[in-house]
């Protein structure tokens, strides 16, 4: 084989092994970004489900705590106000769902002034219901960053980043809550650790 012939071979396996390391990068960005989407996705089950929940909620304090009218408006007004935006990105979202988590712990708080209410098996019930989407929420929301964080880091080091500006693909952002009080459940009484009748 001429000199010329063994260049044009080494430079044309080197280009195919270019182009192999282009495609598998490429569809290694798509598998990341369906798994940050799909992630995202069972985030918002579970916001839908604590949404769901909340009218029930109302409706049970209601009954006992009818005067407690602004912490049952707050809550149903952080509801609404989270729905209206559920199709917006998760940082868009979060102070949406902070507010919900903030009015769901006031309301919580104000169920501990009231021993009837506290022991109604309709409002242990849904204050149990309440706790496992909270903690499905953040279990969620763990696995959403964690995604990111893969996302973002294949899209900042090299060569990786090269294939994402060749292709458009971006960073992703965290779903953080910057509320400390909202980033815990909504605090339950002793009552919920004991079997209802």
């Amino acid at each position: 084989m001429s000199p010329l012939g063994a260049g044009l071979a080494v430079g044309g396996g080197l280009l195919f092994l270019l182009l192999v390391a282009l495609v598998t990068s490429y569809n290694r960005f798509v598998q990341q970004t369906t798994l940050v989407e799909e992630s995202w996705s069972q985030v918002d089950v579970e916001l839908q489900r604590r949404h769901d929940l909340i009218p029930n909620l109302v409706e049970t304090v209601k009954g006992y705590a009818a005067h407690e009218r602004s912490v049952l408006e707050r809550v149903t007004a952080a509801r609404v106000a989270a729905d209206q935006h559920r199709r917006d990105s998760p940082p868009q979202r979060r102070p949406f769902e902070e507010e919900v988590g903030g009015a769901l712990s006031g309301l919580m708080v104000v169920a501990e002034a009231y021993p009837d209410l506290k022991a109604s098996i309709t409002f242990l019930q849904l204050q149990r219901e309440l706790t496992d989407t909270e903690d499905r929420i953040a279990a969620g929301r763990r696995f959403y960053n964690g995604n990111v964080r893969a996302l973002n880091t294949r899209v900042g080091t090299f060569p990786s980043n090269v294939v994402a500006a060749m292709f458009g693909f971006d960073r992703s952002e965290f779903f953080e809550l910057s509320d400390p009080a909202a980033a815990t459940p909504p605090q339950v009484g002793p009552a919920l650790t004991e079997e209802t009748p």
